[in-house]
């Protein structure tokens, strides 16, 4: 899942006592771009393999940094001292910590058996990646109900605050499309370093318009 993952994001940033939007956009990522940065670092692996999937062709193979639960849970308490060291404020951080976590408990739905509890064995996933008409309506209702519900909790200031959400609407369907629509890998092998500077780059373009929009817009 990809957009999917802002829906924790969206419904989070709408506590008066919660990190902005831009903020939660990359917490609701950190797992992601922690294993990009370690596949472009050799810490973690990852293959392409045909098929490996009916939706793509990642064999995510050597993830236990990131893509356990354990790891996703260090990830959380992170970015929640980070949270507390920045705001002075423990409630902010247990919040966006826990969005970080989020993105686990989502993966758990999306991938065939690669996620772990600790780093080893047993694997875990549910494996809608494998059943597209299942996965596709849920990622976008998981993002799109995330906007509405963030919009309909919020009031624009001036006029940037009436349009920004569907800027931003409008990027996330556009990179989401880019994600659903690049083919397969036609050969087996290890993943390109591009993979993860463009996954990086995804992650870097939503958060600056969710930046914006959290500038445009406060709680009604």
């Amino acid at each position: 899942m990809f957009i999917g993952h802002y829906a924790p994001a969206f419904v989070a940033a709408t506590s008066p006592k919660s990190p902005r939007l831009g903020a939660l956009f990359v917490a609701a990522q950190l797992v992601d771009v922690a294993f990009f940065s370690f596949l472009i670092l050799g810490v973690e692996k990852m293959r392409m393999l045909p098929g490996a999937t009916v939706m793509n062709g990642m064999d995510l193979y050597d993830m236990p940094w990131t893509h356990s639960l354990a790891g996703a849970i260090g990830w959380g308490v992170l970015f929640a001292i980070a949270v507390k060291l920045l705001r002075g404020n423990w409630t902010a951080g247990l919040i966006g910590g826990a969005v970080v976590v989020s993105h686990w408990v989502i993966d758990l739905l999306v991938h065939r058996p690669d996620l772990t509890l600790t780093g080893s064995p047993p694997k875990l996933g549910l494996g809608l990646w494998n059943h597209p008409w299942i996965e596709m309506p849920l990622e976008i209702a998981f993002a799109f109900g995330g906007l509405w519900f963030f919009v309909s909790r919020t009031r624009a200031i001036g006029a940037m605050g009436k349009w920004s959400p569907w800027a931003l609407a409008a990027a996330m369907a556009a990179l989401q499309a880019v994600n659903w629509t690049t083919p397969q890998p036609s050969d087996a092998g290890p993943a390109p370093a591009s993979t993860g500077w463009l996954g990086l780059f995804a992650y870097a373009v939503l958060a600056m318009f969710a930046w914006w929009v959290a500038r445009t817009r406060r709680l009604s």
